[in-house]
């Protein structure tokens, strides 16, 4: 069989011309911020738009690497709880591709990587979907893109923005009243320029050249540009003694990369030691090496896929920001921020697939946990003695192309009404979509395969698992169009929020801040797919594709960084092929151009959530004057969600038997729609206190409640079923719009020494007592009574003839000769429809409710930063350790409710800088991860392997307007690897390589 299945990181084709006009045209887009040239006001001590109701900020003029850490610590040291933050300079400085990168370097922040950048942000091991981003304290849609489903998920993606276009960020990881609910992790606050923040004129132009070394490990037939352009640039002015404002921010960025994978794409099919494959009576034991025993865990492999993939990416952010004061007491803020990322991806691979049949040997690691290293599938051609024919040698392609983008417009009017008291009104409306961007969908694959792939074995012992394919060869000659599948998946998230905010002195030292907000939040998630299920290859020929469109290619030459990849014994040969020419002739053969694009009405799932919220929120400030000065906030926020769940249902009218492992669900041409509501409401109390010990020495504690909305997906109401099942049935999901947010009790203690000018060292200890956990849960149902052919009649009658039970090639085959043209059987097609009396279908149907489980996340961070006198050296360290009784318990099959994300994290950075050199070298590391709790479509846990990167940057002032710099990303050419159960259970190990950039920047 030839299905493919596609990877989690994602790539690119097509690819628009170099668009210098975006950049004229920036003041009407995007994202942006400051660039070097921009000296940026420190970071203010609340995550609020600007205005009236934060504290007087002050203003820090930043130049170089030591002063912008400087900044930094003085952010962490002055402010409310416990805070971390980068300014627009340190950024700048960072060797950094986006936003996610320069987080990194925060204690306790994670990231997740796609295409070899930081895509999202774990905190404190909690995941990407429980942290809250703001962009200058207003709350931020999100939106994103899945492969074969509709997208669900709500975290933000920080690759959609550059970080050269953001004046700083402000990392809340302790809860306050006057924070947006949402963050169990941390509340993330994004900060663009402000141009009466910086007043007179200022500008810069950034100019870089990348060249990306995945780029060159791809077939010449793949390969993008070997230099891809970066531009930036800003423009701030003031005008009429400093009442008028303007900004204008713009950056434009192309990268071309590559990435190859090895892939058990469709995960592996766990069992117990007595059960499954291992237990067929017809197995010979005697080919079966280390067998696991009856108590132990075993899992055999769907797949192995080897693919090369090409992206092409485009990244467009702008800013245009206006500011007008017409009296020294009143400020108002208008802004529009912009941001698009395109990809595109070219997809080669090669796969076989694997069918559990009892003619097979294998050898095997000690239980509990038991392992294939060496598993093997016997095929030969003819019936006997082996009863099992030749297999597909499968290579599909893919091209498809994606784009997400984001608009915000917000409104900020900030009155100080007296000396006493402060009100700020802050209002914007914010759009994030994510969608297809090419004719051929949001994702797609075309199958193609010979039929004459013998034995085939993977040898599991290194990171790379080695295919072995005996006695067979590619040819031309023999190849054929098989199954296809035109996929469109889209997503759209809006937040309208309107906030009223004020700060009341009570007295010289104390304080009360107070508020309201209406919030309403929509979102759309969608998918269809048009999908040919001739993974036989039944309905095409070997003569609708000329030879000379195959393209015989390695394997070898495309992995060389993966240990394991140079073994002799790998199937070092495969075709790559154009696919618009592929499906081209395809849809000439089949004389249908629409089975071979994707359906632009979203008939698998189209669901729409709206969730509308009100808050109020009160906090009590007051400086105390005892021997020890103290600082206290008592703050209490009040939050009510309501929530409207409308869902597309789908109804199914049949399982036809589509392939040897593919079953597929018939459904009809009209669906309906179901409504469904839920709400919740929450008090949620803060508490932080500082002291200072000493002049040098401060001690904090916090405590603060917080709640994690749940995953789209998990409230999007009605029930669907996959459209793809297997032999032993289907799976669907229905969601709960009744579920309550996590719920989190947060404790923090801090000690912080700020032992010289620019250096500190500080230990804080955390711990999060976590309720309301969202779980899965699955039940066996019948939706619409569907029959199945597995164990029908036909399939009866196939092995009373002698065909074994397990051996569904041989069932197929009798079948199509015995009965073709009745009783549903279609043999041309490769199709066998269950009919009336046969086998009702079971379905796994999953679906969320909120467990009574609760349990607890603690951990320590250790931060130092130290600066070597006037000797222009200095370096920051920081680690993070966190542990939870939330594990994975890799030894047993039943239901579990792990953290996902939950990991160590680490980084080093050192510098040095005179008055023409800066020079920096940062090295992140990240541990073992659980990643996620489903491979493919079966529940078992993925585990990112420990990894870490080193980035290097330096830079060389020319004169006072010109500075040329150079960039090295993953200069140490890393790879990545995810597994299973145990680390030989591969599911992915990527290739990427180095990224090179050289630039200027001029100042005027």
């Amino acid at each position: 069989m030839s299905h493919a299945q596609t990877p989690p990181h994602r790539l690119p084709a097509i690819r628009p011309a170099f668009r210098l006009t975006r950049l004229a045209a920036a003041c009407a887009m995007a994202a942006a911020g400051a660039s070097g040239a921009l000296a940026q006001q420190a970071p203010a001590p609340a995550p609020a738009a600007s205005g009236a109701a934060a504290a007087e900020p002050q203003r820090v003029i930043v130049k170089g690497i030591r002063s912008a850490l400087e900044s930094s610590l003085d952010l962490k040291r002055d402010n409310q709880g416990i805070v971390d933050g980068i300014s627009a300079e340190d950024i700048g400085k960072f060797p950094d591709t986006n936003l996610a990168e320069s987080l990194q370097r925060i204690s306790g922040v994670s990231i997740d990587r796609s295409i070899g950048e930081g895509s999202r942000v774990t905190v404190r091991g909690v995941g990407p979907d429980f942290n809250l981003v703001l962009l200058n304290g207003r709350q931020m849609p999100a939106s994103s893109i899945a492969d074969t489903t509709a997208p669900t998920s709500r975290a933000f993606d920080f690759g959609n923005l550059a970080s050269e276009a953001i004046a700083g960020i402000e990392v809340y990881k302790t809860s306050r009243a006057a924070s947006p609910t949402g963050g169990i992790g941390a509340t993330i606050n994004i900060k663009t320029a402000r141009p009466l923040e910086n007043p007179g004129l200022h500008g810069s132009l950034g100019v870089k050249a990348v060249h990306d070394v995945s780029n060159g490990r791809l077939p010449s037939t793949m390969q993008g540009a070997d230099v891809t352009p970066e531009v930036s640039g800003i423009y701030s002015n003031t005008f009429a003694d400093g009442k008028f404002g303007v900004a204008i921010s713009a950056s434009y960025q192309e990268r071309d990369l590559g990435y190859n994978q090895a892939a058990v794409g469709g995960g592996w099919y766990a069992f117990q030691g007595n059960q499954g494959p291992l237990a067929n009576p017809n197995l010979n034991l005697a080919d079966v090496t280390n067998k696991p025993g009856a108590d132990d865990i075993y899992s055999i492999p769907q797949n192995l896929i080897y693919s090369l993939n090409s992206v092409q990416r485009q990244r467009t952010n702008g800013q245009l920001t206006l500011q007008y004061a017409p009296v020294k007491n009143l400020t108002a803020t208008l802004d529009y921020t912009y941001s698009e990322l395109q990809l595109q991806t070219r997809r080669n691979e090669l796969s076989a697939w694997f069918d559990q049949a009892p003619q097979s040997s294998s050898a095997w690691t000690n239980g509990p946990v038991s392992s294939p290293i060496f598993y093997s599938e016997t095929r030969g051609p003819g019936t006997s003695p082996l009863r099992r024919g030749l297999g597909d040698l499968a290579m599909a392609g893919s091209d498809f192309a994606t784009r997400a983008e984001n608009k915000s417009t917000g409104l900020n009017v900030a009155w100080k009404a007296s000396d006493r008291l402060r009100l700020e009104f802050d209002a914007h409306s914010s759009t994030a979509e994510s969608g297809a961007d090419s004719p051929f969908g949001s994702n797609n694959t075309i199958g193609t395969a010979s039929f004459n792939r013998a034995t085939t074995s993977v040898d599991f012992r290194r990171d790379f698992p080695v295919l072995s394919i005996y006695d067979t060869a590619i040819d031309p000659a023999l190849m054929k169009v098989t199954g296809s599948s035109f996929r469109n998946s889209y997503m759209k998230s809006g937040v309208d929020q309107a906030q009223v905010k004020g700060q009341f002195k009570l007295e010289d030292e104390s304080k009360l801040d107070f508020g309201v907000g209406l919030t309403t939040v929509k979102n759309r998630s969608a998918f269809s797919n048009v999908q040919q299920d001739d993974w036989g290859g039944n309905q095409s020929s070997v003569d609708d594709i000329p030879d000379s469109v195959w393209q015989a290619q390695q394997i070898r030459p495309y992995f060389s960084q993966i240990k394991g990849s140079g073994d002799p014994a790998l199937f070092n040969q495969f075709f790559t092929w154009d696919f618009k020419t592929v499906r081209d002739l395809a849809a000439a053969a089949r004389g249908d151009e629409a089975l071979f694009l994707p359906n632009p009405r979203f008939d698998v799932t189209d669901s729409r959530v709206k969730e509308t919220s009100t808050s109020a929120f009160v906090q009590y400030v007051k400086d105390w004057d005892t021997r020890f000065p103290l600082r206290s906030a008592i703050g209490l926020r009040y939050e009510k969600t309501d929530i409207t769940s409308t869902a597309q249902v789908p109804e199914a009218t049949g399982i036809v038997w589509t392939g040897v492992n593919e079953f597929s669900v018939v459904f009809s041409p009209t669906p309906g729609f179901t409504t469904l509501k839920g709400s919740y409401n929450h008090f949620l109390p803060s508490i932080d206190f500082d002291m200072d010990v000493t002049d040098d020495v401060k001690v904090r504690a916090s405590y603060g409640e917080t709640i994690g909305r749940p995953g789209w997906g998990a409230i999007q109401g009605g029930q669907t079923l996959d459209a793809l099942a297997r032999a032993d049935g289907g799976t669907g999901r229905q969601g709960n719009p009744s579920l309550q947010p996590l719920k989190s009790k947060n404790f923090d203690l801090s000690l912080e020494w700020y032992y010289a000018k620019g250096s500190y060292a500080a230990v804080s200890y955390f711990r999060k007592s976590i309720t309301n956990f969202i779980t899965d849960t699955t039940i066996t149902a019948t939706p619409f009574n569907l029959p199945t052919p597995v164990d029908g009649a036909l399939w009866d009658g196939a092995v009373a003839s002698g065909c074994e039970a397990s051996d569904r090639d041989c069932i197929r085959t009798y079948i199509f000769d015995n009965y073709d043209g009745q009783f549903g059987v279609d043999k041309a097609a490769g199709t066998i429809a269950g009919q009336p009396g046969d086998p009702i279908a079971g379905f796994q149907i999953r679906s969320q409710i909120n467990s009574s489980r609760s349990a607890s996340l603690y951990g320590l961070e250790f931060n130092v930063q130290h600066m070597f006198g006037k000797s222009g050296f200095g370096a920051s360290a920081n680690y993070t350790v966190v542990r939870s009784d939330l594990k994975y318990n890799n030894a047993s099959l039943g239901e579990q409710l792990p953290l996902v994300g939950l990991s160590d994290s680490a980084n080093l950075v050192v510098f040095y800088e005179n008055e023409r050199w800066q020079i920096r070298a940062a090295y992140n590391w990240r541990d073992k991860f659980l990643n996620a709790l489903q491979d493919s479509a079966r529940f078992n846990p993925v585990y990112t392997e420990a990894y870490g990167q080193l980035d290097i940057n330096a830079s060389y002032q020319w004169n006072d307007r010109l500075t040329l710099h150079a960039e090295v990303i993953n200069a140490l050419d890393g790879t990545q690897r995810l597994h299973g159960r145990s680390k030989s259970q591969v599911l992915y190990v990527t290739q990427t390589g180095p990224r090179y950039m050289i630039g200027a920047n001029y100042k005027f």
